[in-house]
């Protein structure tokens, strides 16, 4: 199936208040475990490639190729995006190499400097047709940067997404980044209080952190897009550990990261259950309706 746009997966759920999934890809494995996910449970997924990851590979193209390959060679609904972007150049090689979404991460900067360096971006993106989300109220336990007591004020947001022109917003509501315990508490009125104040989609980061039924209020509040990485890298390493000391001897590696990769693929397809993702994209069902009829 062809590459998705982020847009279509993040416009069908806020239009069926639901989460649209975003998970991160660390290496090959995992992005082969979320399609794996997207497959089985027919919903669409969005792939996100960070700037940690790009660091851990030693450069973009061999990863962003990659994951673009799988998602374009999958029967479920792909989407690629670029997550937590602090440095231009990636941005632009990564819309350059074919990645049509991207989150300009410029949110450790003053008020100003932020609204400046992600609006000039967002411009960029915009003639080439790239889809930008962009944070503001930053967002707790990013490399020391981040407040954990961070809140978006909503009227601050607005003038933020006036300003930027920003497709999407991340917003800082109680999550925070790397939790390694789903015990999370989200500020249910903020959210609906920026749900109503802004005309674009928001987006959770830390969503690991948050409990499912607590991300259900969210979803049920405002939120859209769900982004979830540390969650599902812990899976994945608890299972390499359980293998290995299940079988001291055991030196293929292929033999211990299987059964994680499948374990990544179990708990995402969960996951995608819990956010109640839209398995159709806007105008789609209308389509498939009247087919039937016709």
């Amino acid at each position: 199936m062809p590459l998705v746009p982020t847009s279509s997966i993040v416009t069908a759920a806020r239009e069926a208040r639901a989460g649209a999934a975003a998970f991160n890809v660390i290496h090959l494995e995992t992005a082969e475990a979320l399609v794996t996910a997207a497959e089985r449970t027919g919903s669409p997924v969005i792939l996100g490639i960070s700037e940690n990851c790009v660091r851990y590979h030693g450069s973009l193209l061999p990863i962003v190729r990659a994951t673009l390959a799988l998602a374009e060679a999958s029967t479920a609904r792909v989407a690629v995006h670029l997550d937590h972007i602090t440095d231009a150049a990636l941005v632009r090689e990564g819309v350059g190499a074919g990645v049509k979404s991207v989150m300009v991460d410029a949110s450790a900067l003053p008020y100003e400097e932020n609204v400046a360096a992600t609006a000039e971006l967002t411009a960029w993106c915009h003639e080439r047709g790239a889809y930008v989300e962009a944070e503001l109220g930053e967002v707790g336990g990013k490399d020391g940067v981040h407040a954990p007591g961070a809140r978006t004020d909503p009227d601050e947001a607005l003038a933020f997404v006036r300003a930027t022109k920003v497709d999407a917003l991340a917003v800082a509501v109680g999550s925070s980044h790397a939790m390694h315990e789903r015990t999370a508490v989200l500020d249910k009125r903020l959210i609906a209080a920026l749900y109503e104040k802004l005309p674009v989609p928001l987006v959770l980061h830390g969503s690991s952190g948050v409990p499912d039924d607590e991300l259900r209020r969210a979803i049920a509040a405002g939120m859209t897009k769900i982004n979830i990485s540390t969650h599902l890298v812990s899976v994945f390493t608890r299972t390499v550990r359980d293998t290995l000391g299940a079988d001291p001897a055991l030196v293929d590696s292929r033999k211990y990261v299987k059964p994680a990769r499948e374990a990544v693929a179990r708990e995402a397809a969960r996951l995608l259950g819990v956010l109640g993702t839209p398995t159709t994209v806007p105008g789609q069902q209308a389509a498939a309706e009247t087919t039937v009829q016709g």
